[in-house]
């Protein structure tokens, strides 16, 4: 059986960028995709999409720092479409500035977001793929997990935890027909993205095409990835019954370890 066709998918942060791009990646391949995020329009948006292409869906409201709200969420997919097959942890928090003068709040909301909420997803999903002997779960993590960013050393915390966290529940999982691997995105050309660009800017008084230009600068190959892109590399991944525990650079070889 093909490992996308007829299975059922979930999708975080689905509302837009790599998340959006992700499910309808998956819906083309033949899954039936089940989307989350926090704004109801935009993921309901996503699932008509979904639907426009033949497959089945559901869309969910979710707040990944909800730890009730995630085991509701699971249960609701399983009811609606079947057990879960393919965990995309896509959603994703940044904030950024020196560590000196972040709060507390800050740090906390990143590593939730970013780091336990994916953990907790992939616990609540585990059984039903363990009881199947089959399960995907591609973590959407980042170069900052590769490298240290200056300025940014809650996110790339988040992002290096969350490599350990794949590799770690790769080797768990490896022997009940789960694969579990990583994308690592650089700049995307993504909401986030521009969020970051303003923030820059607002902080340094730069002009932001000035700053895009900066980030992009060492980049190879001079811009930043697509969110079909980053999916295309999720669904090689899904397809894939031996690369497990890796983690996959998509960034224009910007990072090269």
């Amino acid at each position: 059986m093909d490992a996308i066709a007829g299975r059922v998918a979930l999708v975080t942060g689905a509302g837009r960028g790599i998340g959006r791009a992700t499910a309808l990646a998956l819906a083309r391949g033949g899954a039936d995709v089940a989307v989350c995020a926090r704004t109801v329009p935009e993921i309901e948006a996503v699932a008509a999409e979904v639907a426009a292409l033949g497959r089945r869906t559901h869309f969910l409201p979710l707040d990944v720092t909800d730890r009730a709200g995630i085991q509701r969420t699971v249960a609701a997919v399983t009811a609606a479409l079947g057990p879960i097959d393919i965990l995309v942890n896509n959603a994703g928090l940044h904030r950024s500035g020196p560590v000196q003068r972040l709060a507390d709040a800050e740090w906390d909301a990143v590593l939730a977001v970013n780091l336990t909420a994916p953990m907790l997803l992939c616990r609540a999903c585990l059984p039903h793929m363990y009881e199947r002997g089959f399960g995907r779960i591609v973590n959407v993590a980042s170069v900052a997990g590769k490298v240290g960013l200056k300025n940014d050393s809650a996110y790339s915390a988040s992002k290096h935890g969350l490599i350990g966290f794949t590799r770690s529940l790769a080797l768990e999982a490896a022997r009940k027909g789960v694969t579990v691997n990583a994308v690592c995105p650089s700049w995307t050309e993504t909401r986030m993205m521009d969020e970051s660009i303003e923030a820059i800017a607002l902080r340094t008084g730069r002009l932001e095409a000035e700053i895009r230009a900066a980030l992009l600068k060492d980049n190879p190959l001079g811009r930043a990835a697509l969110p079909e892109e980053v999916a295309d590399v999720v669904v090689f991944l899904v397809r894939s019954a031996v690369i497990t525990g890796q983690s996959v650079h998509v960034d224009g070889g910007e990072v090269m370890v």
